[in-house]
């Protein structure tokens, strides 16, 4: 058995931001249009009106200032409201690999490794770009990895369970070390016309480097413990599939192709489930709450990640305890919680204990303690 850790992340961050007073503008033109278009139906009562957004509204929403992504010519045109995005040739390589690539490459830079080094590489991630081949072969193609690589889904916690399927081969003797990328491309999926989330995603790329402890050329977190949990919940949802092609009457503009959300409801439910999952898991690897230097927390919103991180510490989290990126990147899926380690966690000192935890639609919650050496 050997000992597994944590030694090298990256982030890919797109060149192009959207400011919360940019994203509105867009957003209030493309919703005077649809109500002059609309305006009989409108006023005889078959079409309800469409309400304005406004920087007031989503920052206390989700405590979001801007947002990275891959396009935003089409996002901000109030006739287009989707990002852009070059169909690419089967000859060249998928962008979400390219994000996956550089990612990757930064991480195992910080690891001071090389390509040759690693094993395995898993694509984890809420969206895919394509069904097959895995992108993740892809990427492993791109870095001239050898060995195997695999692509799994399980929404915004997919990293944390990447984390533990890579954990679990490397503590197993399987492989000596896996890269777990997260390349989120969350701007396709997010219907921008939605006042209730045309502000929540951005777009992004993380990379983890897992290997043996033993084979470290620097600092590094011991992975100490995982633990993984699903409960099946519509509450968070994205219909969009070969199956889901269109309505009945074959008009292919369905609401549920792209991200949806029952917010009230995923708030209820999902903010116990991440608390409990967090303070059992805790119990039962003999950790105090008091012992936690840090809770790198998924970046969905600043409201829930402040309840769970009293919930869990018994307090209001002090300055550094509990990071968010959220105004900076907003949601970014399964990445978040791994923007949040990469970006604050180097200064943890040898022997300090802290957690990753990401949570999402499923739903799902994955946990990863870890404890910094050197």
């Amino acid at each position: 058995m050997y000992t597994p850790a944590i030694t090298g992340t990256g982030i890919f961050t797109p060149a192009q931001t959207i400011t919360n007073a940019e994203l509105v503008k867009a957003f209030n033109a493309y919703v005077d249009l649809y109500n002059t278009e609309n305006a009989s139906e409108i006023a005889a009562g078959t079409l309800p009106a469409k309400e304005h957004s406004s920087e007031e509204f989503i920052f206390k929403a989700s405590g979001i200032e801007q947002r990275y992504v891959i396009d935003k010519t089409g996002i901000l045109d109030p006739k287009v409201m989707h990002p852009l995005l070059r169909q690419r040739s089967d000859d060249e390589p998928s962008l979400m690999a390219e994000m996956a690539l550089d990612a990757a490459n930064q991480a195992l830079e910080k690891a001071k490794k090389t390509a040759a080094d690693v094993d395995a590489v898993i694509c984890a991630a809420s969206n895919l770009e394509r069904a097959y081949p895995a992108v993740a072969i892809e990427i492993q193609k791109l870095l001239n990895i050898n060995g195997f690589a695999f692509d799994m889904n399980v929404a915004c916690s997919s990293a944390t369970f990447g984390i533990q399927a890579a954990a679990d081969m490397v503590r197993s003797g399987s492989i000596r070390s896996a890269l777990v990328v997260n390349p989120e491309i969350c701007s396709a999926h997010l219907e921008w016309r939605d006042r209730d989330c045309h502000f929540i995603f951005g777009d992004v790329a993380t990379a983890t480097l897992i290997e043996r402890a033993e084979d470290t050329k620097g600092p590094y977190f011991e992975i100490k413990s995982t633990r993984c949990a699903t409960e099946f919940s519509n509450n968070i949802r994205n219909n969009n599939g070969f199956l889901r092609r269109s309505r009945p009457d074959g008009v292919a503009d369905r609401r549920d192709m792209q991200f949806m959300q029952n917010g009230r409801k995923v708030f209820k439910e999902v903010l116990p489930m991440v608390s409990e999952h967090i303070a059992d898991h805790l119990a039962k690897t003999g950790i105090q709450a008091s012992d936690l230097k840090r809770l790198w927390l998924h970046q969905a919103n600043k409201s829930m990640n402040d309840f769970i991180g009293r919930k869990v510490l018994g307090r209001v989290p002090e300055t550094g305890e509990q990071p968010n990126i959220l105004q900076d990147y907003a949601n970014t899926s399964s990445a978040g919680s791994i923007i949040a380690f990469s970006k604050y966690s180097d200064d943890l000192k040898d022997g300090e204990t802290g957690l990753i935890c990401s949570f999402g639609a499923g739903y799902s919650v994955g946990s990863v303690i870890v404890q910094k050496h050197g």
